[in-house]
């Protein structure tokens, strides 16, 4: 009754660390508080007097005075584009940019980043966002090194390197679309190469049923009822509608094409009309010809002002490009043979700075309007596509330098993490390999005790050292609290893979849970279970007394961990974001990832867990763990028994039991596989001749060449710790 008390009294006092530590790093997450971007708007732009209100597809703020001088903008990255990080949720980014596009300040207004959360200081964060001032939004920057000499290199916040190589994507491509909205960057070329030319060379007579044939001319066809349902279900739905009798009569009849080839250009404009055309143009210019019938303008009321043709635009890599009276050219005729007639007909000129490839699909937006009020209305976009035929164009062969560039800029963020990531990731890959050896020829190696103890110890001053310190290769149950999660929501491998060491290391247990067990990991590959063993060992050799507590209480104590895991779990029902705090149970950013420098009472829970190891082994990974303790519900599914035992283990022999150092081996001889760490000790004792006392009596039995009989008893073996 009494070990019951005991262990009902400690179970509620570790649930009480759990939540006490839950309370402690309640950090406030940032959020995106106006007051917030009003104040960083007035720190870098203070003679903006004048903010505007989000406008456009990116909610961009105008920042300007009185007079309507514009001094730059501000847009937060959420509004432009969502690419999750770490936690799977993604980081929400105020970039205020000037009017040459340059970066200004990049600051981080919400994030779910678990270490950023609970582990290190937003400072770090914030001390690296600043370095984008300066930075132009069609620049190159990367997080660590790069081939590229004429990119940007910024270092990675030690602990958060893929949460910050995530953040520089969503800052740069952020700026950039922004940037190339507004005008202010061309078109970033580097992530799909130079732009594809013209071919001067290629020319053959052709007629218009040829050139729409093969695609020179691409045809939009419209009807009243096809508009009238693209309206339905707007404000918009029945004014000014065709009545039902003229449902189908021709809305717009429209075509264009890419008049710098010479076949379409000269068919269409004439020989004459097409030499004064390209004569005109500048290089990097391209002119478009689009051609309308019906009863819609394609032109417009804008062209009547004189300033913006307000239904056609051209959209290309996500850009939009609209045209002025200085971009339009009268178009009185069509030159080639079979043209129908049509109403309207319009030269289009797209300038240098519009970074237009004719190597690359692009599409002619036709921009319908219905008036729902006195300033009100509504439009609608209808998308004639096109593809400009390869014979036309010639595509430049890019360098092996430009390859590499279009390819990194194209990868992933996962996979350009695992390159960055390629000496941890093979010396990790290697260190398994090895473990895989050991593991697989155990009993070679365990008839070879001083050489197995030196090479564990060995391995795990390497899991603490280079996994651990180094590497951040610290598994914890956030990682499994968010798998969890991912299974049920939204599953991306992109989540998985966007830290390689973490990926590999528990690639590699799940595995070896099917084969061994959790005690591989928990064993040889957990840093802060290593260190706990290794300091043991030290205060052993120091002769430190050593103390176990009676197994009657020990195998209750057992149950904490599970209690912990099934309480974080239902608290990450709740919210993900407090189940992330409250495992702060777990030390392992204290004393690994963060090597101790955090706050003090962090730093003062690792410190007593470890004081306690140095006189008993690993008491958090025996109680405490949660994530031991999800590995142990996992480990039931282990499909072999490579833990060799005798019949006389634990009955009458108990000396495997009594070196059992975490007490993970019963009274009774069997092995609790759900607590063993698979340190082989007692492996080593099975094949050594000059210890495990059923070994010792068999070899007697030999030498004296006599049979005893069956029920010879062995003599209890007591081990008095030194």
């Amino acid at each position: 009754m009494k070990l019951s008390i005991v262990a009902a009294v400690l179970s509620r006092w570790m649930l009480a660390i759990g939540l006490l530590f839950a309370t402690l790093s309640l950090a406030p997450v940032l959020a995106a508080d106006q007051s917030l971007i009003d104040q960083r708007i007035e720190q870098f732009f203070p003679q903006a007097t004048v903010i505007s209100e989000p406008e456009g597809d990116y909610g961009v703020r105008t920042l300007s005075d009185a007079v309507g001088t514009v001094y730059g903008y501000a847009f937060e990255s959420i509004n432009v584009l969502n690419i999750p990080a770490y936690s799977g949720k993604p980081i929400n980014m105020l970039v205020l940019m000037d009017t040459d596009g340059v970066i200004q300040d990049a600051y981080v207004l919400e994030h779910h980043e678990p270490i950023l959360l609970i582990g290190i200081p937003e400072q770090k964060l914030h001390d690296f966002t600043a370095l984008y001032a300066g930075v132009k939004a069609d620049q190159r920057v990367v997080v660590g090194r790069s081939r590229d000499e004429n990119a940007i290199t910024v270092d990675a916040v030690s602990g958060a390197t893929v949460t910050v190589m995530v953040v520089n994507e969503i800052v740069m491509r952020a700026a950039h679309d922004v940037a190339a909205s507004l005008g202010l960057v061309k078109g970033n070329l580097t992530a799909r190469g130079k732009p594809a030319t013209v071919r001067e060379d290629v020319y053959q007579e052709a007629s218009w049923p040829e050139l729409t044939g093969d695609g020179s001319i691409r045809r939009l066809l419209l009807s009243n009822a096809d508009i009238n349902r693209a309206f339905q279900g707007t404000e918009a739905e029945g004014v000014d509608e065709a009545p039902a009798e003229r449902s189908e009569e021709t809305f717009i009849d429209l075509y264009t094409t890419w008049l710098n080839a010479p076949t379409i250009g000269r068919a269409v404009l004439g020989d004459n009309q097409y030499r004064f055309l390209m004569d005109d143009l500048k290089p990097g210019e391209h002119a478009f010809a689009v051609l309308g019938s019906g009863q819609y303008s394609f032109k417009g009321s804008g062209y009547v002002r004189g300033g913006i043709f307000d239904r056609v635009q051209i959209r290309q890599f996500g850009n939009i490009h609209s045209f002025r009276d200085l971009d339009h050219i009268r178009l009185y005729d069509v030159m080639a043979e079979g043209a129908p007639p049509f109403q309207e007909m319009a030269i289009f000129i797209l300038r240098e700075d519009a970074g237009f490839d004719p190597g690359t699909p692009w599409t002619l937006e036709l921009l319908v309007r219905r008036q729902t009020g006195p300033v009100d209305s509504i439009f609608v976009s209808f998308e004639l596509p096109y593809e400009t035929p390869e014979h036309y164009i010639e595509r430049p062969v890019p360098t092996p330098e430009e390859l590499r560039a279009i390819e990194e800029a194209n990868r992933p963020v996962w996979v350009n993490i695992w390159y960055q990531k390629s000496f941890q990731v093979g010396v990790v890959l290697a260190a398994l390999l090895l473990l895989t050896v050991i593991l697989f020829f155990q009993d070679n190696f365990a008839r070879h005790p001083n050489f197995l103890r030196w090479l564990r110890h060995g391995y795990l001053t390497f899991t603490v050292v280079f996994i651990g310190w180094y590497a951040l290769g610290q598994l914890s149950i956030v990682n499994v609290l968010t798998f969890v999660h991912a299974l049920v929501t939204e599953f991306r491998w992109e989540l998985f893979l966007s830290d390689p060491v973490i990926f590999i290391i528990w690639t590699f247990t799940a595995a070896s849970i099917l084969l061994w067990g959790r005690g591989v990991f928990c064993g040889w590959l957990c840093p802060f279970g290593a260190l706990q063993e290794l300091i043991n060992e030290i205060a052993r050799k120091l002769k430190i007394p050593q103390y176990e507590l009676p197994f009657a209480v020990h195998e209750r104590l057992w149950a904490i961990k599970y209690i912990i895991l099934l309480v974080l779990f239902g608290i990450s029902l709740e919210s993900m974001m407090m189940a992330e705090k409250a495992a702060e149970v777990e030390p392992f950013k204290t004393a690994i990832t963060l090597k101790f420098d955090r706050q003090w009472w962090f730093v003062l829970y690792a410190v007593i867990l470890l004081v306690i190891n140095i006189f008993t082994r690993k008491v958090f990974c025996r109680y405490i763990c949660p994530l031991g303790a999800a590995l142990s519900v996992t480990s039931r599914v282990r499909l072999f028994d490579w833990l060799k035992r005798r019949k006389e283990c634990g009955n009458p022999c108990q000396l495997c039991a009594k070196e059992c150092e975490i007490q993970a081996i019963h009274p009774d001889g069997h092995i609790n596989h759900n607590e063993c760490h698979y340190c082989l000790d007692c492996q080593m004792t099975y094949h050594n001749e000059n210890k495990c006392p059923p070994l010792i009596l068999k070899n007697k039995r030999k030498t004296r060449g006599k049979k005893a009989p069956d029920e010879q008893l062995i003599p209890v073996v007591q081990v008095v710790e030194p």
